[in-house]
């Protein structure tokens, strides 16, 4: 803060015209901050915490074409099983729903073996079907799964905040905050009620016992499908072709968000222990990058991120490099007039 109440801008240091030959050196010869080795076993070798998409951004997009793919891939799947339904084995209902069904059990690798290939033909096609399947659920699927996680967020909020008088504006910051913890829980919801829901299916429609129910349950959602207990009644194919395609991806899910929350947790516990820990001596050393006995803000700040894994040195290399391109009349800042030029004379 000025002394005539006008604050300074935060990289005044750096862009001071005097040291606009200094501000190139300087960055690039920033150093790595000294005491990473120092980091606490339990929260060393993280890094930065991938970046999360925003709840409400291109998700409609995303939907649509997951639904496509996944319509194409059933469409097709569907109609050569049919044509070859005479060369697949096992306890039939109707064509076109076991058709489906076995297209379905076959992309997320169910298995259960109540319909088997029992020919060169139907072989070959499953071998297709299966890596096809597991490419459209680990790289396509999972997409609608978090479109179907983030329309859930905000209700689980309000619902954990029924008591308490918040805001439309205090729901959406609750969920960016703790984004990841939000995601777990829906999921973990999710899946619980899926649970229950196949379970009380099986029991009631299959006429499994409450246990055998429960065990198939467990059986389809971890992908195991040992095939001792299925769905074999034509209602219970036309249940099936929805609520295991939803629980097996439910379930992926599920653990992927329990890895990305210990990526968080232990972030934030970097973070807190870099933030907390006493500055000494040789951090001021490492932090002042021109060596002039002063460490001022940029300095410290870029000190701090390069500790917290928030920024490496080749960060900001790159990051110079493209203040160099713009700066064209090398003063050391940047200036609409700058921009301009640069533009022009690429």
């Amino acid at each position: 803060m000025a002394g005539n109440g006008v604050k300074e801008p935060l990289l005044s240091g750096l862009v001071d015209p005097s040291a606009a030959k200094n501000v190139k050196r300087r960055f690039r010869r920033c150093k790595s901050a000294p005491l990473a080795e120092l980091v606490p076993p339990e929260i060393n070798g993280i890094g930065p915490v991938p970046h999360s998409e925003p709840i409400f951004g291109k998700l409609h997009p995303n939907f649509t074409r997951v639904a496509v793919y996944l319509a194409v891939y059933v469409g097709v799947g569907t109609v050569c099983f049919y044509l070859v339904r005479a060369q697949i084995d096992g306890e039939k209902t109707n064509g076109i729903l076991d058709a489906v069904y076995f297209c379905i059990v076959t992309m997320t690798t169910v298995g259960y073996g109540d319909l088997v290939p029992d020919s060169v033909l139907t072989k070959l096609l499953a071998c297709a079907f299966v890596f096809t399947g597991m490419a459209l659920v680990g790289l396509i699927l999972s997409k609608a799964a978090d479109y179907l996680v983030e329309k859930q967020e905000i209700l689980l909020v309000k619902a954990l905040r029924m008591r308490q008088k918040v805001g439309p504006s205090d729901i959406v910051k609750e969920v960016e905050t703790n984004r990841v913890t939000y995601k777990c829980l829906t999921t973990f919801i999710l899946l619980l009620v899926l649970i229950v829901v196949g379970t009380i299916f099986l029991a009631t429609v299959e006429k499994l016992d409450l246990v055998d129910a429960f065990y198939c349950v467990c059986a389809t959602i971890s992908t195991l499908g040992y095939g001792d207990k299925s769905f074999s009644t034509e209602v219970g194919r036309a249940f099936a072709v929805i609520w295991i395609l939803t629980s097996t991806i439910i379930m992926a899910q599920f653990f992927l968000y329990i890895a990305e929350l210990n990526t968080e947790l232990r972030q934030r516990a970097l973070v807190k222990w870099v933030l907390s820990r006493r500055v000494t001596n040789v951090d001021l050393e490492a932090a002042d990058i021109d060596d002039d006995g002063v460490v001022d803000a940029a300095e410290f700040i870029l000190y701090k991120l390069k500790e917290m894994g928030k920024i490496t040195q080749e960060d900001i290399s790159l990051v110079m490099e493209e203040f160099e391109d713009l700066d064209v009349d090398q003063s050391g800042t940047l200036s609409v007039s700058d921009i301009t030029l640069a533009q022009s004379g690429k």
